[in-house]
């Protein structure tokens, strides 16, 4: 764990001390759980945009595609009869599939990151409300689905799958991005892309690589979203979601200039920020302020983050001129 990571650590024992003295329904199993249940869901979603903007890249699609996503899956399994894993197969494939596309876009047509994405977010949000008519899409009353309702939405001790699932993936993203070969590739891409190149890394195909990782993690996300709600609006289900994610990997110390960051700590800026969006809720805040909330911890986190930058290479320029003869 570096600096970062235990300041973050910190912040969020201190958040969450004050919280309980105001209220102690904050520390009551019952809201523990819940709250964990949503630090996976969207812990899922956060460790895939973290691989994209370690890239010096942006995934602004991931709301979209968890609408889409949901809404493919509710119908496959609940309407068309779809065995629940061939459908989970399906799905991830499609993700495979749009991560791959916008992969492609942003490296063979050189296309801006921004607007690839941005176009995916309206793009795979018109389909998903075109599929349904703009309709709600459901489980019919009385449908049940044992072994897929314990994978989801099931508790194993009183701590939630969706949980589990994150910690076993943020666990399994550690190695990938901290201890391989591919994973030292992705930072030497996001700190300097064109020296990587000339290095001999094939950028290209890392940075490919890393949407179609973020979409996979999406499609799961979206998967558990959709077996939570049980029942999903196209115009609405993950509405700015991307922002959490994004909001997550900057606490967690991810620049979005590309080439830092740690898994450990994009963990700790979902449970940040769920625990921020808990206090609102347990506070009495009126909730409209939630976004208001979002938007200043994305801003904080983008000035100290920037702030760090500066500093750091003030520091380099001072050790430099008190090396040189």
């Amino acid at each position: 764990m570096n600096k970062k990571d235990l300041g973050l650590l910190i912040l969020i024992l201190a958040v969450g001390t004050v919280v309980a003295i105001l209220n102690p329904r904050f520390l009551l199993p019952v809201n523990l759980a819940n709250t964990s249940n949503l630090v996976g869901l969207f812990g899922l979603s956060a460790i895939g945009q973290a691989f994209v903007i370690i890239t010096g890249g942006i995934e602004l699609s991931v709301g979209s595609v968890i609408a889409l996503i949901g809404v493919l899956f509710i119908d496959l399994v609940a309407t068309e009869g779809v065995p629940w894993p061939i459908a989970f197969v399906l799905m991830v494939i499609l993700g495979v599939l749009i991560g791959l596309a916008h992969g492609l876009l942003i490296t063979k047509l050189k296309l801006q990151p921004f607007i690839v994405t941005l176009c995916g977010l309206l793009v795979y949000r018109g389909v998903a409300r075109f599929y349904t008519q703009d309709a709600t899409v459901g489980f019919s009353f009385g449908q049940t689905f044992p072994a897929l309702n314990w994978l989801t939405v099931g508790q194993t001790f009183g701590v939630p799958h969706s949980f589990i699932v994150m910690l076993i993936v943020a666990i399994i993203m550690w190695v990938v991005l901290h201890r391989s070969v591919f994973g030292r590739y992705l930072f030497a891409v996001g700190k300097n892309e064109e020296a990587a190149r000339f290095s001999g890394i094939r950028t290209d195909r890392i940075i490919i690589r890393a949407y179609i990782i973020c979409q996979v993690l999406t499609v799961i996300s979206a998967i558990y979203f959709a077996m939570y709600t049980q029942s999903i609006s196209p115009a609405s289900q993950g509405n700015f979601y991307e922002l959490y994610a994004i909001a997550a990997a900057v606490l967690g110390g991810f620049s979005l200039r590309g080439g830092e960051g740690s898994i450990v700590g994009v963990v700790l800026g979902v449970v940040l920020l769920q625990e921020l969006q808990n206090l609102v809720n347990l506070l009495g805040i009126p909730s409209s302020l939630n976004f208001a909330v979002m938007g200043g911890v994305i801003l904080i986190g983008v000035t100290v983050d920037q702030q760090w930058g500066r500093f750091r290479l003030r520091r380099a320029g001072e050790a430099a001129r008190v090396v040189a003869p």
